[in-house]
């Protein structure tokens, strides 16, 4: 049975006081409505039809993609309204409507709900809450089958009662579609066009409504404020501790732990607090955090340290090798088993060989050091001319002393020397010592300047 999805995301988000379109919010490092997508794109859909109506530009152009058919609202006269605006470029059996600020959704829930659709039945989400205020409710006949929905403003006291709550995520045959929200009507309180009604026309019309709920009552919470926003965020989070622990992983905190993208795990990885793992990150066996680290789109080989207060971009880590505390890794930065990067140390499209260190106050950019080679505190690679980028390569086993500036293009052959506060600008062959720093004058009788007194 083909499929194709409706995303409702067209509402202003008043509440949460910003220029930002409500479905642009971030939860985990995406956007509410790039969670939906994503959701959405694991069950295979023939197509994904995206209703936008407030900056619905910015929408287009932070999620633009192939398999999104945008479809404007002009005007936001309600849920059913903005589904008829979809309705014209649906050619498969069976849609499925969610909502671009409900982030949370399972997949599996949203399997399961799809399992009720047939020629004469269609699928509903709903939940059961302890304070439904604000939902619509679930009116059941005698028998327990679903009769209608009843939006809170609309209800009778008796209605209001009820504590089966509707999610507003439903699931159709698509032949009927197109007749339902022909017949909506906005004769309500609202003076809008309720999606809800449709479950009323379809019992008039013989179909059955098969209900289902999520496991977690969290997966169809929305976020129409910052304090939810905040809800949403949090219960991602911990839901990601959760998994990541059932993987192998010790957290010494999961409450104080983020994940916002993609991340795989080894065996007795242990993370301490405060640490962001951003982007696509890959964690291997063994590998130790500190606390207070940023993560993001690196790879960490099996036994890596990473001490705290370290921050890592598009970094490689080989096997038992370590960083920090206070390390920056920037993009293009390799480290070669067990080399080893030190407290305030920052390398940018650097590779370091097989047991390398860089142990202090460092700066290395585009470099290629030697293994085994030892860099002194306070070196930097001078790689930037003001116009172009150049190299420094260090072959292995070279000893490169404190204090030295590196004036690229240069090239330190294997076995090389340099002394402490050199400047070098000329290459240096194997096993030379080079001294690149003026020569050394005492000057007798030096008196040091006074302090001037103000008058």
């Amino acid at each position: 049975m083909s499929l194709e999805i409706v995303i409702l995301a067209a509402g202003q988000g008043t509440r949460m006081r910003s220029a930002l379109p409500k479905v642009l919010h971030p939860v985990a490092g995406n956007s509410m409505l790039g969670h939906v997508i994503h959701s959405a794109r694991q069950l295979d859909p023939q197509r994904i039809h995206v209703v936008i109506g407030h900056g619905a530009d910015a929408v287009r152009e932070r999620l633009a993609a192939d398999d999104l058919n945008f479809v404007l609202q002009d005007k936001q006269l309600g849920t059913g309204h903005a589904v008829a605006q979809a309705v014209p470029f649906i050619t498969a059996d069976t849609v499925l409507i969610l909502y671009g600020d409900v982030p949370l959704i399972e997949v599996e829930t949203l399997q399961r709900l799809l399992k009720h659709v047939a020629p004469q039945q269609l699928g509903l989400l709903t939940v059961e809450l302890d304070d439904p205020t604000g939902y619509g409710r679930i009116v059941r006949n005698a028998d327990g089958q679903v009769t209608a929905i009843v939006e809170q403003k609309d209800a009778n006291e008796a209605q209001r009662t009820i504590t089966e709550g509707n999610t507003g995520i439903l699931a159709v045959p698509a032949e009927r579609l197109g007749d339902w929200m022909s017949r909506l009507s906005n004769n309500n309180a609202q003076g809008e066009y309720y999606l809800t009604d449709v479950i009323a026309m379809a019992v008039a019309d013989g179909l059955v409504v098969a209900t289902e709920q999520p496991l977690d009552a969290m997966e169809v919470q929305g976020a129409n404020d910052r304090r939810q926003l905040a809800e949403l965020e949090r219960h991602y989070q911990l839901r990601a501790a959760r998994c990541l622990m059932a993987q192998g992983v010790t957290l010494r905190d999961p409450s104080r732990f983020d994940v916002r993208g993609d991340v795989s795990v080894g065996r007795d990885v242990v993370i301490d607090i405060n640490v962001i793992l951003e982007g696509k990150v890959v964690i291997e066996d063994d590998v130790v955090i500190g606390p207070n680290c940023v993560i993001k789109d690196s790879t960490l080989r099996k036994g890596v340290v990473i001490k705290a207060n370290s921050h890592l971009d598009g970094a490689v880590m080989g096997e038992g090798s370590d960083a920090g505390p206070f390390a920056r890794l920037r993009p293009g930065s390799v480290l070669e088993a067990r080399a080893h990067v030190g407290n305030f140390v920052e390398l940018k499209n650097a590779h370091l060989g097989e047991g390398a260190k860089a142990g202090h106050l460092t700066y290395l950019g585009d470099a290629e050091v030697g293994a085994r080679t030892n860099i002194g505190a306070g070196t930097i690679t001078c790689n930037y001319d003001g116009a172009n980028k150049w190299k420094t390569v260090l072959g292995d086993d070279v000893f490169i002393g404190s204090n030295n500036s590196l004036v690229a293009p240069v090239d330190i052959s294997s076995g090389a020397t340099t002394a402490a506060g050199s400047t070098l600008t000329q290459n240096v062959d194997k096993d030379q010592l080079a001294v690149g720093r003026a020569r050394q004058r005492n000057i007798d009788g030096w008196k040091r300047p006074e302090k001037i007194k103000k008058p």
